[in-house]
């Protein structure tokens, strides 16, 4: 992961371990969910283990939501930044919620993330702690 990839999870962290401005795009009520990598990988390698006659399309991911607000706020505190939430405006194109439907996933493949999303975080700002010190 790279700290400059675009993505909301890196950039709050890494503007909040360098207690830059956390930048907000609209009101931060937008929700996403989020899935950490090993519960992506363990979804990945059950797909593969499925009968050749499934071909899905299946979706992959965590259906807990979280506003862009609040994740801003959990990372500001995991990472005891002094960071404040600016806001600017929120581009026409980006959609008011992201939320995937694992229910094929949980029925076809037994699979669900486990790693609760401040588990994850803890682990992503470890990981761009030390990233950022090389």
């Amino acid at each position: 992961m790279h700290p400059n990839d675009g993505r909301v999870v890196s950039n709050f962290i890494v503007q909040a371990l360098r207690n830059e401005d956390i930048t907000i795009y609209g009101d931060g009520s937008q929700t996403r969910s989020f899935c950490y990598v090993d519960d992506l990988i363990n979804g990945l390698i059950a797909i593969m283990a499925t009968d050749r006659s499934f071909t899905g399309p299946i979706n992959l991911g965590n259906p807990f939501e979280c506003t862009v607000v609040d994740l801003a706020n959990k990372i500001i505190n995991l990472t005891n930044s002094r960071s404040k939430i600016v806001f600017k405006p929120l581009p026409e194109d980006d959609p008011k919620q992201r939320r995937p439907d694992i229910g094929l996933a949980q029925s076809k493949l037994n699979w669900s993330p486990e790693i609760p999303l401040d588990d994850g975080l803890k682990q992503t700002i470890r990981y761009f702690k030390d990233y950022l010190k090389s």
